[in-house]
């Protein structure tokens, strides 16, 4: 690279965040009373070095790490008695390898400088997190999903298999995934918000993941912890506000014709999610003091109930896939209601999609739209009986009612 054509942006970057990395590391060693090796200026030409080494070339590059390396190593010897942590020389030669990376991302290169940064200002929260916060048994938690979302997930084949052709085992996997990943966060919520203001975010959110895995997750949280079922109940109902939110996105990417005469049986759908999740979320509250030392679980989440939650959801798709093999596609609106079963969102896909080029009539497109909608929410109590159980599984079907009759009412007003 030239010299004339390395764009001024570059150089901002590299020296910004060589500048940004150094003033932490030298606040923080000065907070400690031990003189740091590498400050502020250290660390800005460490950054510019690698800059200008990426100009010069593989050869100034090379000889520009070797000498940051060395003097990296030079002032681990000479106060390693003081500080004998190696924080401060990996994050001079992360600075020297992003001032090189500036030359060509700018932008990704300042934000891995910020991410530097930032996990080396967070120093004092991180030890704290994971001496005294984190326990045994929620660390080993963590690494089980991680492993099932780093090393199980992309060794499964991504096709589908079995009868009717209906299962993908990544796309199951997935699934059981969702489960403890959802689970996990309302334990976190929990931990973090409280009982009811933190089951009610987690749901709200996992809801735009997967309003059907989100069920089945707060599920297992009323099964782990019985004083919890009314917020897990009112956090999965919760989530089918994110699900109307999604269709309505769906819709108008489509065809903003069907949103527009879908739009109010959608809008009375998630008043009336919102509104029975906020009633029980309200009653929830009103037993919380006497609740509260049952209100921490033991785990974030139990990989046998997510596996069985996946085991019912494949039923229900053999069972899907059977009752369309015998009714085929020649009604819109059975199949739409079967496709709901496994997706309301694709569902409406491909009603949308029909809408759009004029195939189905937009009253017909509402009926089989709305039909997806009633099917899909028959998914959720299933999931609801895989996660939770028996009790906790009616108390979302009751919620359902009320959901699915507002959503019919508004229909045929």
């Amino acid at each position: 690279m030239q010299f004339e054509t390395v764009p001024l942006a570059s150089l901002l970057a590299a020296i910004g965040g060589g500048l940004l990395v150094g003033v932490e590391r030298e606040r923080s060693h000065a907070g400690s009373g031990v003189r740091a090796a590498a400050g502020v200026r250290t660390f800005a030409l460490a950054a510019l070095t690698g800059a200008v080494g990426a100009m010069l070339g593989s050869v100034g590059l090379a000889l520009g790490a070797i000498a940051v390396i060395a003097f990296a190593l030079a002032g681990y010897r000479a106060g390693h008695r003081d500080d004998p942590g190696l924080t401060t020389e990996f994050a001079l030669v992360l600075t020297f390898l992003l001032g090189a990376q500036a030359l060509s991302t700018p932008q990704l290169a300042a934000g891995l400088f910020v991410v530097l940064a930032g996990l080396l200002a967070a120093k004092q929260a991180l030890h704290r997190f994971t001496r005294q916060v984190l326990s045994d048994a929620e660390l080993a938690d963590l690494l089980l999903l991680a492993a099932s979302a780093l090393i199980v997930l992309p060794l499964l084949p991504d096709r589908t298999l079995g009868p009717y052709d209906v299962l993908n085992p990544r796309k199951l996997w997935l699934l059981v995934v969702l489960v403890m990943a959802i689970n996990a966060a309302g334990y976190v919520a929990l931990r973090v918000v409280g009982g009811n203001r933190g089951m009610l975010l987690a749901g709200l959110i996992g809801g735009f993941v997967s309003s059907t895995a989100t069920i089945g997750g707060m599920g297992q949280r009323a099964r782990a912890t019985p004083a919890l079922q009314r917020p897990a109940v009112a956090a999965g109902l919760l989530s089918n506000v994110a699900t109307v939110v999604q269709l309505a996105l769906i819709l108008a990417a489509l065809s903003p014709a069907l949103l527009r005469a879908f739009s109010a049986p959608l809008v009375a759908a998630g008043l009336a999610a919102a509104a029975v999740a906020a009633v029980l979320a309200w009653h929830a509250q009103r037993t919380a003091d006497a609740v509260a030392p049952a209100m921490a679980p033991a785990r974030p989440f139990d990989l046998a109930h997510a596996l069985l939650f996946a085991a019912i959801v494949s039923l229900a798709l053999l069972a899907a896939a059977a009752l369309k093999d015998w009714i085929g596609d020649s009604g819109v609106l059975a199949a739409a209601a079967v496709s709901g079963l496994a997706d309301v969102h694709a569902a409406a896909v491909s009603v949308g999609q029909l809408a759009a080029t004029d195939k189905i009539a937009p009253a017909d497109a509402t009926h089989a739209l709305a039909a997806a909608f009633i099917a899909n929410s028959g998914m959720k109590c299933v999931a609801a009986f895989g996660g939770g159980g028996a009790g906790y599984a009616r108390s979302i079907f009751l919620g359902m009612v009320p959901i699915n009759a507002a959503l019919v009412a508004a229909l045929l007003v």
